[in-house]
């Protein structure tokens, strides 16, 4: 079955494995038959600070952020490719999640329940990521962290149904044979969505 996929480049510089490994996927998808629109977070120019203290004073979308979110309910599924920083994602990729997942619009509050009712149901997502920090500590070390944030309380919270993290580390001092296997890697992934 074709599906629509939105891919976002959650690298916020231009050049990145990020770029790369979503570039294969997509090559794997395109021969999959996919139908699929790409954003790019290092082109994309827009406030990644909400700056308000409640949603329905948010800011209106700037351009780049109307066209993710129009290519966001275009999609069946969404993939993201960003590194891990810090333990999460990096800034701007946040601040477009923040600025795009908003209240009324990928989840609304109804009054008298408790947790609020996710509104992109029907949709499913997955994320690449690379990383510098071995997959032993990312998991066991430190608790994988920004796994638990996608999926309970972001893509989940909103709908988007997150399939898998793919993991590509540790990046440094990575060999180009193994660059080149991860890349072969997300090609299948792409072909097999």
């Amino acid at each position: 079955m074709t599906k629509n996929i939105l891919l976002l480049d959650g690298h916020p510089a231009a050049e990145s494995l990020s770029h790369a490994l979503l570039q294969a996927y997509a090559d794997g998808a395109g021969a999959a038959g996919h139908q699929m629109r790409t954003h790019r977070l290092s082109a994309m120019s827009f406030d990644a600070d909400f700056g308000v203290s409640r949603f329905r004073d948010a800011k209106p979308l700037e351009p780049d952020l109307q066209a993710f979110w129009d290519d966001l309910l275009w999609a069946d599924h969404l993939v993201i490719a960003h590194p891990l920083w810090w333990g999460g994602m990096p800034a701007k990729l946040k601040g477009l999640i923040d600025r795009s997942f908003l209240h009324g619009k990928a989840f609304r509050y109804d009054d008298g329940k408790l947790l609020p009712v996710a509104l992109l149901k029907g949709r499913t997502s997955e994320v690449l990521l690379t990383s510098d920090t071995p997959k032993v500590f990312l998991h066991w070390i430190y608790g994988f962290g920004l796994k638990q944030q996608l999926k309970k309380q972001i893509v989940n919270f909103v709908g988007l149904k997150l399939l898998r993290i793919t993991e590509f580390s540790p990046v440094r001092n990575s060999t180009p044979q193994k660059r080149a296997k991860w890349l072969k890697r997300a090609e299948k992934q792409g072909r097999s969505v």
